[in-house]
């Protein structure tokens, strides 16, 4: 039938031979070619894509090239370019719905992919025809954009390198990809969603673009609208895109913390109290869900970016909703194990999210801390092993970086804290670790150890730890216990037989006793614990015991780096001892290395979260891991010195221990001073910014005293020709009653006048006697500064400075006050001129003369009256400004001298400040030769010596001389 109609296509006879499918396929080819309407080529097109499955190597080995020139050269017609876009698909993509027998292997699905890759790259052999696909995709048409979707989907997923390198330099290449998004027809969206998770996988600079493209936003809203954790598909698709978006990239997760999008995943937790009846759906939804929470918080992030979302995370809420889900019932199990697992990266290392934890109760009567409940499951050996391990992880969690909570842990075992009537959660750790089941063994040693993590205080306090073994005998400590475990193993088989229990033991103890040298003096003390150590490594044991026989080494090697020499039996000497007696250094070193040489050791010092394939493999804990990368080296040199190298070694260490804490006060001291100088610099600095102001104050007086004597000149050079006017008609005056009245009003005024002549010369009196106490001052300060300049230096200089700002000023005071006793000379002239304009109308009395005229004249005295009282309140002003400003000026020179005293005494302080340094300074370089010798001699005898205290030493010196030549610049620029 399908042949039938490619003859009605093709114009054939049905009679004859029938075509093969190469053949058939290679008519259409041409028909695409040659065809020049467009009818024509959109039917052979459509023949091609209907053959393409079941012919897919032929189409696309020979219709190719001729499909992609219909993309370039049909662009009017969208259902041929939706034809040669499904052709295209369909000879590149790899997908499982291909039909295909049951019966085909796996070779051949294999030759299918091939074929894909193949298609793929002839495909990208020209990068233009990516670009050509990311043009066709703006087309709205559906049948052109959703073929098109798929087509750049089915290349990302074979050649996803490629494909994003030309996407990336394409202008405006994702922002195309991301209109897909807000493309009203869902299956375009969807398609798109996937089309975009393919295109973010593994490069970082496209994830960044599509995030700042405004990503998070239109998930988030997709996500919303779909239902949340109780949407779709889609809901699962656009998770995993924002996975892609965030993991592992700092920029993003910071962007989407910063938009405030984590308070938008607060209402996706929120679940009722019947969990009954979870969709698979929903389930894989939330598994996302968390997943996402802990790509933000994962211990691979940086710490601050960590630190951020973790506080982000407890002030939204989000943490109470994990925690609310981690205490319901009826959740899913892979469910619960994820949230405690995302609950334990939020906690981790953030001190207020560790506290809220260790509040939160379980609903239980009586209720129950969530940490107890939590354990419970740990070491309950009916429980799933994921779970177990999740809890573990979430304990570990809770006591990263968090001393108050390794003490809670702690005090739950001590006696004075013990309660009979609750379960606590020290009570559930010994439980588990001395139980049958090997696996709580190890999970509540490796907990226990993580109480013990970094925190000497409680080592010591777990020594106090008692255990009632059995009615009749004494109790027992905790440390005993669990050496007597390790000890009688061959006794007690279903405990200290099972390399899982001795294996915990021994790293409980490793952990327990390193850097805590009581602990190490307790385990010694116990005869029994030396020898079964050297028995355990001396002997010669199977692959199973390899690993036991390294701990018990760095068990033991750690006994003796770590011991204080308080058991005579055991010290660190006769410990070498035994070791090369009993075992051998080289054999020791051997056996110490099967740690680090194990293949699960690699694996746990990965990454802090114990993730194992089957309970048998969980046998290292990842803090341990870093534990022995410290020891490892350490016990190994304490192990191959001699006994006159450990004397030397502490002598050196104690002589060094002594300049160090030389050194740091002599540190101390300098930097006090460095404070001190500092402060005197700064009020240096201060008096110099107050000097300044008080030399503007004085120019602007002064700048006010030219104005008033300028006007006072103008008034002075006005009342001298209206005297002369006056004096050139007194023989105009005749009436003797006219110049009796003119007299009177003169004999006012001259009165008025000599009382303001009192008031200049008391005024020129205190002026005086003002500037005989500036003379004796300006004397002092000379005496002062002739006595500073025979002590020498840079600070006599400064003083002739001031000194000569002193004489300039008493100067300018001077020319002011001879200013001032020439203006009352010109006023008692004037005075005297006004008397004898008074006195001529009297000696002519006796005269006749014009009426007429003695009018005229009364007129011009009149005005000459009134000019006369304008000038004497113009003058009186200026007498009060002059007042002002001589006060104004005497401020401002005792405020000068006492500057110029505060100066000196602060270049004082300076020079005794620098001759001490230069004292310390001496007393540091014998100090760091001494340092130095001493640290050559320790590498005579063959020992590694850090730099760290020289550089610092170094530092110092270089941090003092740059502070020396800022102060001798400080003082050329003062000079």
């Amino acid at each position: 039938m399908t042949m039938n109609f490619f003859r009605g296509v093709m114009g054939g006879q049905p009679a004859g031979p029938q075509p093969t499918g190469a053949e058939t396929i290679h008519k259409l080819c041409d028909r695409v070619a040659s065809s020049t309407l467009l009818e024509d080529r959109r039917d052979a097109v459509r023949a091609l894509k209907s053959l393409s499955k079941k012919y897919r190597l032929e189409v696309g080995t020979q219709a190719m090239d001729h499909l992609v020139h219909i993309l370039q050269t049909d662009r009017s017609d969208s259902e041929i370019l939706g034809y040669a876009l499904d052709t295209l698909y369909n000879i590149i993509c790899n997908d499982e719905e291909e039909e295909q027998d049951e019966s085909e292997d796996e070779n051949a699905q294999k030759q299918e992919e091939d074929l894909g890759v193949l298609f793929t790259d002839k495909f990208l052999a020209d990068s233009e025809n990516v670009t050509l696909l990311l043009t066709l995709l703006e087309e709205f048409d559906f049948h052109v954009r959703w073929p098109g979707v798929k087509l750049l989907t089915a290349l990302l997923k074979n050649q996803c390198n490629q494909v994003q390198g030309v996407i990336l330099v394409s202008p405006m290449g994702v922002s195309r990809l991301m209109d897909l998004l807000a493309d009203s027809r869902e299956v375009i969206r969807n398609d798109g969603l996937l089309l975009l998770q393919q295109l973010t996988k593994g490069n970082a600079a496209i994830q960044k673009i599509v995030a700042f493209e405004n990503a998070f936003e239109r998930l988030l809203d997709i996500i919303t609208e779909e239902g949340s954790s109780d949407g779709g598909i889609v809901v699962e698709d656009c998770l995993l895109l924002l996975v892609n978006l965030l993991k592992n990239n700092s920029s993003n997760q910071n962007f989407f913390k910063e938009g405030s999008y984590i308070q938008r995943m607060k209402p996706w937790f929120e679940v009722g109290d019947d969990n009954s009846g979870w969709s698979a759906q929903k389930v894989t939804n939330l598994h996302l869900m968390l997943q996402l929470v802990r790509v933000m918080v994962s211990p691979v992030n940086s710490p601050g970016a960590t630190s951020s979302c973790q506080k982000s995370m407890y002030q939204c809420g989000l943490l109470q909703q994990l925690c609310t889900i981690l205490m319901a019932t009826g959740v899913p199990a892979d469910i619960l194990t994820e949230t405690i697992n995302t609950v334990s990266e939020v906690i981790r290392g953030s001190q207020i999210n560790q506290d809220y934890f260790a509040s939160v109760n379980a609903p239980s009567n009586p209720p129950r801390p969530a940490i107890v409940v939590l354990l419970m499951s740990m070491v309950n050996e009916r429980q799933p092993f994921v779970l177990r391990c999740a809890v573990l992880y979430c304990f570990q969690c809770f006591l990263y970086k968090n001393q108050k909570g390794q003490g809670e842990i702690v005090a739950t075992l001590l006696p004075s804290t013990i309660d009979a009537n609750s379960i606590s959660a020290g009570q559930l750790l010994c439980g588990g670790l001395f139980s049958a089941d090997s696996l709580s063994n190890w999970c509540a040693a490796v907990a226990l150890a993580h109480a013990l993590q970094d925190n000497l205080t409680q080592k010591e306090q777990l020594l106090r730890v008692q255990l009632a073994t059995s009615l009749g005998k004494p109790p027992v400590s905790l440390l005993q216990q669990c050496t007597n475990i390790l000890s009688q193993g061959d006794k007690i088989n279903r405990r200290g037989s099972k390399v899982q229990t001795r294996v915990g033991l021994l790293m409980l103890l490793c952990t327990w006793i390193s850097n805590c040298p009581i602990a190490v003096t307790h385990f010694l003390h116990n005869q029994e614990n030396v020898p079964f150590l050297t028995g355990q490594i001396s002997e010669n044991l199977g692959e199973d015991e390899r690993l036991v026989q390294g701990l018990c080494a760095l068990l033991l090697g750690i006994c003796i780096y770590y011991n204080d020499n308080s058991l005579e039996n055991y010290t660190k000497e006769k410990l070498k001892q035994l070791i090369e007696k009993r075992i051998g250094k080289e054999n020791f070193v051997e056996k110490l290395g099967f740690v680090t040489k194990h293949e699960l050791y690699s694996r746990a010092a990965q990454k802090p979260q114990p993730v194992f394939p089957s309970p048998e493999q969980m046998l290292f804990d990842h803090e341990f891991t870093k534990l022995v990368k410290e020891l490892e080296g350490v016990i190994t040199k304490a192990v191959h010195k001699t006994s006159e190298e450990e004397k030397k070694e502490e002598e050196v260490k104690k002589t060094l221990e002594q300049h160090d804490s030389i050194v740091i006060q002599y540190k101390d001291l300098i930097r006090d001073q460095d404070t001190q100088i500092q402060e005197l610099r700064e009020q240096v600095s201060t008096l110099s910014l107050n000097s300044e102001q008080m030399h503007n104050q004085i120019t602007q007086q002064q700048s006010q005293i030219q104005q008033h004597k300028d006007q006072y000149n103008i008034l002075k050079l006005k009342l001298g020709k209206d005297s002369q006017g006056l004096s050139s008609n007194q023989g105009l005056s005749s009436s003797q009653g006219e110049g009796a009245h003119v007299n009177g009003l003169h004999s006012e005024e001259l009165s008025q006048l000599r009382e303001e002549v009192e008031e200049l010369r008391r005024q020129h009196t205190l002026q005086h006697t003002q500037l005989s106490d500036k003379d004796s001052l300006i004397n002092t300060l000379r005496c002062g500064a002739a006595a500073q300049t025979a002590e020498g230096g840079a600070g006599g200089s400064d003083n002739t400075d001031l000194l000569r700002e002193v004489e300039s000023l008493r100067s300018r005071v001077q020319s002011q006050c001879a200013e001032i006793s020439q203006l009352q000379t010109e006023r008692q002239e004037l005075i005297r001129r006004a008397e004898a304009v008074s006195s001529a109308p009297a000696s002519s009395s006796e005269s006749s003369a014009d009426t007429v005229k003695v009018s005229e004249l009364e007129s011009r005295l009149a005005a000459q009256t009134t000019e006369t009282e304008r000038l004497k309140e113009e003058c009186r002003g200026l007498r009060e400004g002059h007042a002002g400003l001589e006060q104004q000026l005497a401020s401002a020179q005792s405020t000068v001298a006492i500057e110029q005293t505060e100066k000196t005494k602060l270049q004082q302080e300076v020079q005794e400040s620098k001759k001490e340094q230069d004292d310390l300074l001496m007393l540091l370089a014998d100090q760091d030769q001494k340092i130095l010798n001493l640290k050559q001699r320790l590498r005579d005898l063959g020992e590694t010596i850090e730099d760290e205290d020289e550089l610092d030493a170094r530092d110092q010196f270089g941090e003092d001389d740059d502070e020396d030549d800022e102060e001798e610049e400080d003082e050329e620029n003062n000079d």
